[in-house]
């Protein structure tokens, strides 16, 4: 691909290019930049920590890693990537970025409390990387108590204040994003024309605003206990350790819909661009993640089930577990109805999305197995949960932030990135997915526990498939991450909008100028209004 040298108008990227310029930015798209260079640094720190332990598990003994510094290995690989990349990673880097474009605003509602959500990232985030560097932790990335409050001898506190810390950056940006939705709209833009990217940040935003500070609390309780002896989760000293499950729980399954609803808000808008047709029943899906939303905060208790709760408890829970379900089978059924008869193309941003549908489809079929009480005993605590988790997680909100980054890559740098690189590395990222990940169901099934370091030596053929497609993954990773970065210098100007989609995004220049737009957008139409477009076009 030759090189293009375009002038290019004044736009975000090249007006006061200085560092102190970037630092006190008000602009929420350099914002949505420096959080993309900020998850990146975490995502690292993941992902070296996760292919330490793959390493470590290609011998039945542990080849690398044994006791207390195992635990600290997967207790630095969760937290990195849960909170500290999972979490923002959508929402932070692309809802930043796009949002206001999206619904035509020139910013966010509070420019500078966004700023401060950035920076509080950063200091949440630096605590936690001083504790991994000084000691690590063992506990994992729930904390569980009374071993977390009492019992741990690693930096246990520390690193509970970098997450407590980075609790308040979520909260921030989640009431930004609700007032920006609900005051910034531009005119005629009205709430059954929103994309379905905006729809499932708002539902998003609502869990950031309502679930974090739950999960601060408990965060600060355990600190509490752990600092002052206050008897709150420890039985010896009165208080109950179940209490903690319940809190940490609240939050933490609603956390996952933090993590996977915008994934979903991208998969709609790739799905209608390169299907070249309206979301079949916009109007459920908008609905389905509000419901998600909802309905997630009643589920909690199903990672209880082998806690001593009460059955009847227990039978409640799986049933909503169950109920959570539906709309999410929602989304999968009208994104494949989309698809059928559209004009599809698979670019790389659809073939992610396409990878998105079905190893989604796989995480939360085997949910059911874990939302039900009886096979929830057998595979509580087992590589199956594991392997379920990381189909969700993995194969959901990061196959999904892929997807979303390298759709709008024109639109955030003015450049192109090379086609066929980029719909190798999605392939690539599938296979070395699957083949890391589903043979843990069978490891978990036949009743390996996760977290150990050892294991019986009938399941080394089983692991090493699993070290062996973390390899594949690793590549099909940084494949990525070198034409990303190529396309900035010699990748081919993208114009306004090189995909032919709707939304108002794509009527800005690419980079977008500060201020996104000459005057402020008047909607007339529509979401996904493909059929209008090509009757323009013809």
């Amino acid at each position: 691909m030759s090189t293009l040298a375009t002038a290019r108008p004044a736009n975000y990227l090249s007006v006061d290019p200085g560092v102190m310029s970037w630092l006190l930015t008000k602009d929420h798209k350099r914002i949505g930049i420096l959080y993309l260079v900020s998850i990146s640094v975490f995502f690292l720190v993941g992902a070296v920590s996760a292919a330490v332990i793959r390493l470590s598990l290609f011998t039945p003994e542990g080849a690398l890693l044994h006791g207390q510094a195992y635990n600290k290995m997967f207790s630095l690989h969760g937290i990195s990537m849960i909170f500290f990349f999972l979490i923002p990673s959508i929402p932070a880097v692309l809802g930043n970025f796009l949002l206001p474009l999206m619904i035509g605003a020139r910013d966010v509602a509070f420019p500078r409390l966004n700023l401060l959500s950035w920076y509080i990232f950063v200091l949440g985030g630096a605590s936690t990387l001083i504790a991994a560097t000084t000691g690590g932790v063992d506990t994992g990335w729930t904390f569980y108590t009374p071993f977390s409050s009492i019992y741990s001898n690693t930096n246990v506190t520390l690193t509970a204040v970098g997450v407590f810390i980075t609790g308040f950056s979520s909260i921030l940006t989640g009431l930004n994003f609700l007032v920006t939705i609900h005051k910034m709209r531009a005119p005629g833009l009205s709430w059954s024309r929103l994309p379905l990217f905006v729809w499932a940040h708002y539902a998003t935003s609502l869990i950031m605003i309502l679930g974090t500070p739950v999960v601060a609390i408990t965060l600060l309780m355990v600190g509490l206990e752990r600092g002052l002896g206050i008897g709150l989760f420890d039985p010896a000293l009165g208080g109950d350790p179940i209490l903690f499950q319940h809190l940490f729980w609240f939050y933490s399954h609603p956390a996952v819909y933090i993590m996977i609803l915008p994934s979903m808000g991208v998969v709609s808008e790739v799905i209608a661009c390169f299907s070249r047709k309206r979301i079949f029943g916009y109007e459920f899906v908008a609905g389905s993640s509000l419901a998600i939303a909802v309905i997630g905060f009643f589920v909690w208790g199903h990672h209880m089930f082998v806690s001593g709760q009460s059955v009847y408890a227990g039978l409640v829970f799986s049933l909503l577990s169950f109920l959570v379900a539906i709309p999410s089978g929602v989304k999968v059924f009208n994104w494949t109805a989309t698809l059928y008869k559209g004009s599809v193309a698979y670019h790389a941003p659809m073939l992610y999305a396409l990878g998105f549908i079905g190893l989604f489809t796989i995480g939360g079929l085997t949910g059911l197995f874990l939302a039900t009480l009886g096979t929830d005993v057998h595979l509580t605590d087992t590589y199956f949960v594991v392997a379920h988790f990381h189909y969700i997680m993995v194969g959901g909100a990061i196959t999904g932030f892929m997807g979303g980054l390298h759709f709008w890559w024109p639109k955030i740098t003015g450049w192109l990135y090379p086609e066929g690189w980029s719909r190798a590395a999605a392939l690539l990222l599938f296979v070395g997915f699957n083949l890391t990940f589903f043979p843990q169901f069978i490891l978990g099934y036949n009743g390996m526990l996760r977290r150990t370091y050892t294991y019986p030596p009938e399941f080394q053929v089983l692991n090493v498939m699993s070290t062996a497609g973390a390899s594949i993954l690793a590549v099909g990773y940084l494949i990525p991450v070198i034409y990303l970065l190529w396309s900035l210098r010699y990748g081919q100007a993208a114009g306004p909008n090189p995909w032919g989609a709707t939304g108002l995004e794509w009527t800005a220049p690419s980079p977008p100028p500060p201020g996104n737009f000459e005057k402020i957008p008047v909607v007339t139409e529509e979401a996904y209004a493909y059929s209008t477009m090509e009757t323009r076009r013809a």
